[in-house]
């Protein structure tokens, strides 16, 4: 039976990737370090694997004898500090890299991310090359962008990569998106710019997870990069108003001008930065950016070199969303 390892299998996007393999046949190794969620792993079916990536000699015995390996763990916040992000992302990344090489591991698909894009401009149909590689909105774009670089050298040195950059992740079991939105929501109302009129992509958690299989099992991809969205472009507004129907609540706006928001993110990342305080501050730039300017992704190259189609859309993912939201009374 071919063999996976997932790392990061005990986050968001892990747990449901773990699923996906299963549910197709795959023998499963999930690399963690949430024992609590890795007993959930390993009651579905999978082997659960206590590690942290970020320790090389720690993990290798997990890669013996692995056919494929999916490198989904990461740090992925809009704040923290670059060590934390350089050390996990970038150090992290390079440890899976060099040990999928000692292994002989046949592909390693790795999951980085379309915040790579982000600017104070909006973008349509965005391909895969189309992004600014001195890009430093924040540190976790910045780590994403180096994380690549290290994949596509070791690709040129003979390691079989695969890279996929799946846009605003969402789902039951979601910890940042929708919570982040609904925390606003309840404070002090969601920043809208540009009355809710800039387009913006996001995708079904189920998507991206069957969209990393595609990439362990099409031929002729070596070396590849693909977004992956659910090819539904809304406006901001629209998708904010579906979710909250979804749990039967209302939405509150803040209405501001983007230059004075935008400043404010500035101000407050700079006094969080000097003084070292903890936690995350109310607004980032990269935050405000994303919530001020469209951005959606080309996905063609999914669908013709991995023969990618969503398979649940973004209405059906929204109403399960609110099922559960309702049923485990989340606020």
């Amino acid at each position: 039976m071919t063999k996976i390892l997932v790392t990061g299998a005990t986050g968001f996007l892990g747990k449901y990737l773990v699923e996906q393999l299963l549910s197709a046949g795959y023998e499963v190794l999930a690399l963690g370090r949430n024992e609590k969620t890795g007993q959930k792993l390993a009651e579905m079916g999978a082997s659960f694997c206590k590690g942290d990536f970020t320790d090389k000699e720690g993990c290798s015995i997990y890669f013996n004898n692995v056919d494929y390996v999916i490198h989904a763990g990461a740090l992925s916040t809009v704040w923290g500090s670059w060590n934390s992000f350089y050390n996990i992302n970038v150090i992290g990344t390079r440890n899976i890299c060099e040990l999928c090489m000692e292994k002989n591991i046949k592909r390693m698909v790795y999951i980085s991310s379309p915040s790579i894009y982000s600017g104070k401009v909006h973008r349509f149909d965005i391909r895969e090359n189309e992004y600014d590689s001195r890009n430093e909105l924040n540190h976790y774009i910045k780590s994403k962008i180096m994380s690549e670089e290290i994949v596509q050298k070791f690709q040129a040195e003979g390691l079989y990569t695969v890279v996929i950059r799946p846009r605003g992740l969402f789902g039951i079991g979601d910890t940042s998106l929708i919570p982040r939105i609904l925390k606003a929501n309840q404070k002090i109302g969601i920043p809208l710019f540009n009355k809710g009129k800039n387009y913006v992509d996001i995708t079904c958690v189920e998507n991206v997870a069957y969209a990393a299989m595609l990439c362990v099992q099409a031929e002729n991809i070596n070396g590849q990069v693909f977004n992956i969205s659910n090819g539904e472009p809304m406006q901001f507004k629209e998708i904010l108003e579906l979710f909250m129907k979804s749990i039967e609540g209302k939405a509150r706006y803040l209405k501001l001008p983007f230059n004075l928001v935008y400043g404010i993110a500035s101000f407050l990342e700079t006094i969080y930065r000097i003084f070292h305080i903890n936690g995350e501050p109310a607004l980032t730039r990269y935050t405000v950016c994303t919530l001020a300017f469209s951005q959606t992704l080309n996905i063609s190259k999914a669908k013709k070199l991995l023969g990618y189609e969503p398979k649940i859309t973004i209405a059906e993912g929204i109403t399960n969303y609110g099922k559960w939201w309702k049923e485990n009374n989340r606020s």
